[in-house]
């Protein structure tokens, strides 16, 4: 059961220390974080809580991003359940790769969905440690975010009625097109952006993983991935043209591009099963800055988006709202206001890390298909390189686990 808003009189405000709009893995560990130290807070959400519980997202979480959780008191289902992935493999030239970063670093990823996690999350905010939580609400707007008031409106979804909330902090966790990002000043903002120019076809497979492991092939049909989830459901991605149509790729396609794109010599073909989803990622990336105005801080994909390439924007998300999280605290409950004034530059220096991370890797995987020989050539050497030389080998696992980005 979710907390119910306290009392007030008819047309009254509420008043809460912080406002947090979005509960997703940001918004809700801010909102943990909050609740632990006895910081009242109100999460607010567009969607169901079944939907949140159940939208497909990212899987892949680096270990200290796990290991903040579990400091917080925020893992305990992770740590029984999730798979430990200590290695990946790449297929290109026939062959296949396996990369055994685990032993290379001593470190590893949690492979564990991220509907499970805000399942854990929102139990453990609005059940556990009985955080207010409002689901489905509509037209949410922040307001006076220069001064030391700000103040926060929605529509009820039970009454049609606005409510008002007054607060001293806005925790801006609602992704890319959200309120949060919106209520910026567009003459005080500046979004960088990439784009890749190629689209990744996004699937949900009811299928075992062909093997135990995350897999990168590099094809020059273009590139493929297989992202295991579970022993029965498993992530694929296929390279294809931006803004493509999932119609585009019927079941026979799809899996005959998979069994040609991750094929190598002695390894079996994918096992074909049900698509549950098929969709077209764009890839591209983004920053915001200033990730903070007034008494708004943005976190998540509000403040920045990394293409899916390397698999890091939950663990982003996570970093920001452990620093952001922890900064409030330290606002709220002792008046140390450093946590707050650091907190852009904090969160910047790994977004900028793993954006440029992201863009190394695109050319791994894509560069085999762009059908440049220059290219193509350029990009068998850098995968070669990853076998051949400990130097190259030990650059690319501590990047690829997050352990090269220690702030």
């Amino acid at each position: 059961m979710t907390r119910p808003l306290p009392r007030a009189g008819s047309g009254a405000p509420h008043r809460f220390p912080v406002v947090v709009v979005g509960a997703g893995p940001a918004g809700l560990t801010v909102g943990n974080i909050l609740r632990a130290a006895s910081v009242d807070c109100l999460v607010l959400e567009t969607e169901t809580r079944e939907f949140i519980e159940q939208r497909p997202r990212a899987g892949v979480i680096e270990e200290w991003a796990a290991r903040g959780l579990e400091k917080r008191g925020l893992a305990r289902n992770l740590l029984d359940r999730a798979e430990l992935h200590t290695a990946c493999e790449f297929r290109f030239d026939g062959e296949r790769y396996r990369f055994p970063y685990g032993e290379l670093t001593g470190s590893h990823h949690f492979v564990y969905p991220q509907p499970l996690l805000v399942t854990d999350l929102v139990r453990e905010y609005a059940d556990v440690r009985g955080g207010h939580i409002r689901f489905g609400v509509r037209d949410v707007r922040i307001h006076l975010l220069d001064t030391d008031r700000p103040w926060v409106s929605y529509t009820c979804p039970e009454t049609g009625e606005r409510q008002v909330v007054h607060c001293d902090f806005v925790a801006g966790c609602d992704g890319a097109r959200g309120v949060s990002r919106a209520s910026l000043p567009p003459e005080r903002v500046r979004i960088a952006r990439h784009d890749y120019g190629i689209g990744w076809l996004a699937l949900l497979a009811e299928a075992p993983p062909s093997a135990d492991c995350v897999l990168f092939g590099c094809h020059a049909r273009g590139f493929a991935g297989q992202m295991p989830r579970s022993p029965e459901v498993t992530r694929y991605y296929l390279q294809c043209p931006p803004g493509d149509d999932p119609e585009n790729w019927p079941h026979e396609r799809v899996w005959s591009e998979l069994r040609e794109r991750l094929g190598a010599a002695g390894v079996p073909p994918p096992a074909e099963g049900r698509l549950i989803e098929t969709r077209v990622l764009d890839m591209h990336d983004y920053v915001v800055e200033p990730m903070v105005h007034g008494r708004l801080f943005l976190a998540g994909d509000a403040a920045h988006l990394v293409a899916p390439i390397a698999a890091k924007g939950m663990n982003l998300a996570l970093h920001d709202a452990f620093l952001l999280g922890d900064a409030l605290v330290a606002r709220l409950t002792t008046g140390d206001d450093s946590g707050l004034d650091g907190y852009a530059q904090a969160c910047l220096r790994r977004v900028w890390d793993y954006q440029e991370f992201s863009q190394w890797l695109s050319e791994v995987y894509h560069g085999t298909a762009a059908g440049d020989p220059f290219r193509a050539g350029t990009t068998l050497a850098r995968l070669r390189r990853l076998f051949t030389s400990p130097t190259a080998a030990a650059a690319f696992a501590e990047q690829y686990l997050g352990t090269a980005a220690r702030y």
